[in-house]
């Protein structure tokens, strides 16, 4: 009886057109804040609209819009510490080469890089500072983060609501689909991930051993 009455009072929550300002402002905050469940609550949306309220366009509304702002909190926070960081370093350091690298990689893929890190665990708020800390164009930023924010909200709304429709009449065992369903595809990311950063560091092993052998 507890648990219905939890689920009840979830579900009174979900449908308050309050609702979209509460996601709005919770995927905003884990853009510089990850600690707060965003993607939780997204997935939850998404299964009770199934049930058509909340609705399902206006979750991935909210959640995008949300998204959107937050990586721009972490971008101009980023851009203000690497200022600071900027005029601390020395020419010839082995920390000015390294910013160096870090301008000329987001230069060339930085985009990629904001799209692909919106699923990775603790990526996002990662790459969206340093993209900040380097100076990467605000222009560019926007256009990725916004295709980074659309894809995540359309993403995380399916699951749940895919969890909804699999189970109308019981919303805790839809959002906990829509919750698997997201697990597996980042232990999948990080699968990838791990498997291409180990071929990576054995290519550079065997091209050194080989140079070694050759001196």
């Amino acid at each position: 009886m507890g648990l219905d009455v939890v689920m009840g009072a979830v579900g009174t929550a979900v449908s308050s057109p309050w609702f979209y300002l509460v996601l709005f402002a919770v995927a905003a905050l884990d853009g510089f804040f990850p600690v707060v469940p965003s993607e939780s609550l997204l997935i939850t949306a998404g299964v009770y609209a199934a049930s058509g309220r909340p609705e399902l366009v206006w979750v991935v509304v909210a959640a995008a819009l949300g998204a959107f702002a937050g990586d721009h909190v972490s971008f101009v926070l980023g851009r203000g510490s690497g200022g600071r960081l900027v005029r601390g370093l020395r020419a010839g350091t082995r920390r000015h080469a390294v910013f160096g690298w870090a301008r000329r990689t987001m230069d060339e893929r930085g985009g990629l890089i904001l799209v692909v890190a919106r699923y990775v665990p603790g990526g996002r708020t990662a790459v969206t500072l340093t993209m900040g800390a380097v100076g990467y164009r605000a222009r560019s930023f926007a256009l990725f983060a916004a295709v980074a924010a659309v894809s995540w909200g359309l993403y995380g709304a399916v699951l749940g609501y895919a969890g909804g429709v699999a189970f109308e009449d019981e919303p805790l065992k839809g959002v906990a689909v829509g919750l698997g369903l997201a697990l597996s595809v980042t232990a999948v990311a990080e699968a990838v991930r791990f498997a291409r950063r180990r071929r990576s560091r054995d290519r550079l092993r065997s091209r050194d051993g080989r140079v070694v052998s050759g001196v």
